[in-house]
């Protein structure tokens, strides 16, 4: 088969590329599955979704709406995350974020990643195959090395991942001490006016033109300062010995938020100790294993043919089962990981995945959303790139 016909031939697989490549960045920020609690202590019309949430590819959130009617208007709406995390630890379960830890930590890069195996596997010449691959899986490796070990790596993580650290560490930072009362109109527009005085007098920035800057910055920013205001604080509380100095690192984020999760409810440091260190060898295993699947599928990608070539497809085809495998194995490690300083006793159980179910005096609500359909469209498409590449195959053999 000569070259011109090749590339024409291979036109509609690249365009089925692209529309994966763009398919991915939507799932990544899409909401894949929902859960609520409904009961009779959480009416409909304050409730209308019941307890809700929804889980995204870098973390969980809020799912429930803000209320407007004649009978109840909300400024916000209520952080349902945290409403399920207090329901769900009377039973003895740990919260929303002591789960799925490595997943929303790695979401990023994995699903770069299969960005580039998709593109990869598209390209039908082997050398331009290597050399987009080649530079993908460093760029990513790059990536995910300052996120995770260089000082302040938190910058290169996505928004939502560091928002979602920051809601759970509000909810436990909040009662550690009450906040400053604002003051009123008249004071604060003199001492506005006396900063804005003394500022001038020292040749430095007035107050008026550093609030306008500190409002420019970007929202991570301001998340990653207040995850770094709480860690000193448990710094000084646990003292230097227990907790590190900050380092903004991606890695001492993880480890360190988890240690918060799993003793937000039930501290029991002999307990936590263990979980801890396992999921700080979890992230290394994990870290390294992505490392050495990239040369495993760029050998694939050099041969052009083989079980090893076909993973560039296959992998991102299966995303929604990898979704389901992994959601369900924590729902069961949450309804079988149950802590004994929980107010009630029951037994080990295993969480609704899909459909409806009950606990206690709960009815439990498990569905598919809207991401997950996406990520449904993404295996028919990647689909049909295997049928066309295995036909063009097919047709060079003969």
């Amino acid at each position: 088969m000569n070259p011109p016909i090749q590339i024409r031939q291979n036109l509609p697989v690249m365009a089925l590329a692209i529309v994966a490549i763009a398919l991915l960045v939507a799932i990544y920020f899409a909401p894949t599955w929902w859960v609520a609690l409904k009961a009779p202590n959480y009416p409909p019309e304050a409730f209308p979704d019941g307890v809700r949430i929804h889980f995204h590819m870098n973390g969980v959130f809020n799912g429930c709406r803000k209320i407007e009617s004649t009978e109840i208007r909300e400024d916000q709406a209520l952080d349902c995350v945290h409403e399920m995390d207090t329901i769900n630890h009377y039973v003895g379960m740990y919260p929303i974020a002591a789960g799925g830890v490595i997943e929303r930590a790695f979401s990023p890069f994995l699903v770069s990643m299969l960005g580039v195996m998709i593109v990869g596997f598209a390209c039908s010449q082997r050398a331009l195959r290597l050399g987009i691959m080649s530079a993908g899986f460093a760029f990513i490796v790059g990536w995910m090395a300052m996120t995770f070990f260089g000082e302040d790596g938190l910058s290169f993580q996505n928004t939502g991942y560091v928002e979602s650290m920051v809601t759970s560490m509000d909810q436990e930072a909040g009662s550690e001490a009450e906040a400053e009362p604002e003051p009123s109109g008249i004071i604060a527009r003199l001492k506005a006016e006396m900063a804005e005085v003394a500022a001038r007098e020292k040749g430095e920035q007035p107050a008026a033109t550093a609030e306008a800057e500190v409002t420019e910055r970007s929202a991570k920013t301001d998340y990653i300062e207040s995850l770094r205001v709480t860690y000193e604080k448990d710094r000084e509380r646990r003292g230097a010995s227990a907790v590190p100095e900050w380092s903004g690192s991606g890695r001492q984020l993880l480890l360190w938020h988890y240690e918060k999760s799993l003793g937000r409810y039930f501290n029991n440091p002999a307990e936590i100790g263990p979980l801890v260190s396992a999921m700080g060898t979890a992230f290394y295993v994990v870290f390294f294993g992505i490392v050495a699947a990239m040369l495993v599928l760029l050998y694939g990608a050099l041969r052009g043919k083989g079980p090893l070539y076909w993973l560039l497809a296959a992998v991102p085809a299966l995303l929604p089962v990898f979704f389901i495998v992994d959601y369900s194995a924590w729902l069961w490690w949450y309804g079988h990981r149950l802590n004994d300083m929980g107010a009630f006793t029951v037994k080990p159980f295993m969480p609704t995945v899909f459909g409806d179910g009950k606990v206690a005096q709960f009815s439990t609500h498990s569905y598919p959303y809207w991401g997950f359909g996406l990520m449904l469209v993404l295996s028919v498409v990647v689909a049909l790139m295997v049928i066309m590449r295995r036909k063009q195959l097919s047709r060079a053999d003969t």
